[in-house]
């Protein structure tokens, strides 16, 4: 399955304001240090908890680029995706979630938190951050499509004028 056509979409103030509640929820309940979201283009839309202490845009990039490497493992296994990624550290651990096939949760962990509560915790979380994005891209899904539109009908009218059709 592949992810769906990128397009524009914007976060309205209510979108931001569910997305840092589930968040913040969630570090709360999986004692973690730090939530990320990470388009799957690699451009960092949200972070939540203690600021990290790396390059934020090459974060971001690696994460895309690493998700996007394990779908195509998953395929050379026959499976559809990997949803949910795994790297151990010694001390600092990410685990990584796929938030409606377009976006990433990147959440940052140590010894404070166990993998399995980090899990447990992933399993409210996911589905109530898919719901929210899904309602945003089908929200903005009908205005996408009608801009593309109008560019494409003004592009081939300057094409007509430019080379005289």
């Amino acid at each position: 399955m592949t992810a769906p056509r990128a397009s524009s979409w914007a976060f309205h103030e209510e979108d931001s304001a569910k997305i840092h509640g589930v968040l913040h929820a969630f570090l709360r309940d999986a004692s973690a240090r730090t939530a990320l979201l990470v388009d799957r283009a690699g451009q960092m839309l949200v972070t939540v908890g203690e600021p990290p202490a790396f390059d934020p845009t090459a974060f971001a990039s690696l994460t895309a680029a690493d998700f996007s490497a394990n779908d195509q493992l998953a395929r050379l296994l026959g499976e559809p995706e990997f949803g949910a990624l795994f790297h151990q550290g010694e001390r600092e651990s990410l685990y990584l979630a796929d938030i409606a096939r377009r976006v990433i949760l990147v959440v940052l962990f140590d010894n404070r938190t166990t993998l399995g509560l980090v899990k447990l915790r992933m399993k409210h979380a996911v589905p109530e951050l898919t719901t929210i994005f899904t309602a945003m891209f089908d929200r903005d899904a009908g205005t996408t499509t009608r801009v593309d539109a109008e560019f494409v009908d003004d592009a081939e009218d300057e094409l007509d004028k430019l080379f005289g059709s």
